[in-house]
């Protein structure tokens, strides 16, 4: 919420009560494994999406194909959406959520 104080005829000051901290929070890309699309595939994708090396990738796609999910990518909502709608376009089940802080 804003407040708007009149200090001075003609300035206006602007006093910041509270902020949405939504926005400043940091959010996770998931990716969940499924039965569909390919080990190297998946790799190829991380790669792609978030420049990872193969190395990186390939360990990426190993905590989603045996734990079930891997936490890819964290940083702000923006980003965050926007990389989940990228893996969505190459097929990959992918969520976000908040960071725990």
């Amino acid at each position: 919420m804003m407040t708007v104080r009149d200090s001075h005829p003609g300035t206006i000051d602007r006093e910041q009560t509270d902020t949405d901290a939504s926005l400043a929070a940091v959010w996770n890309v998931i990716v969940h494994n499924d039965p569909i699309n390919l080990m190297s595939y998946v790799s190829h994708v991380f790669q792609r999406v978030f420049g990872y090396s193969q190395a990186r990738a390939e360990h990426l796609m190993m905590e989603v194909h045996t734990q079930g999910r891997s936490l890819v990518w964290s940083g702000s909502r923006e980003l965050a959406e926007h990389h989940v709608h990228q893996l969505h376009g190459f097929q990959l089940h992918a969520t976000m959520e908040r960071a725990q802080r």
